[in-house]
C-alpha cells in the first residue's frame, strides 16, 4: 500500500513551489489565494519526493508516523470538495 501525504501549518503563507516542482503526477494543487498548498489523496502514488523537497518540513504521511496532525489530513480533503471552508479552517488555525 502506497502512503498518501498531506501539508500542514508549516506550510501557511510559505508559497514555496519546490515540492510542486518534484511531484511527477502534479497532485499537489493551490489556487493563488490559497495560505497552503493541498496533496490530491485520489492522484498521489506515495512516491516519497515531495518530503525532502519541502524547506519547511509541512508534508506528512496522513496516516502514518509521524502522522500528519488530524486536523491537516481533514482540510487537505476537504480543500478538493468545498475550498472556502478549507480556507476558512486554515484561517482559523493559522491564529
Amino acid at each position: 500500500m502506497t502512503s498518501i501525504y498531506v501539508i500542514a501549518d508549516a506550510c501557511i503563507d510559505v508559497k514555496d513551489e519546490s515540492c510542486v516542482e518534484v511531484c511527477p503526477v502534479d497532485c499537489i494543487h493551490a489556487d493563488d489565494i490559497d495560505r497552503v498548498r493541498y496533496i490530491d489523496p485520489d492522484e498521489c502514488i506515495g512516491c516519497n519526493l515531495c518530503l525532502p523537497a519541502c524547506p519547511v518540513g509541512a508534508i506528512y504521511v496522513a496516516d502514518g508516523s509521524p502522522a500528519a496532525p488530524p486536523a491537516w489530513v481533514e482540510i487537505n480533503a476537504l480543500w478538493f470538495r468545498d475550498r472556502e471552508a478549507a480556507r476558512a479552517r486554515v484561517d482559523e488555525l493559522a491564529r
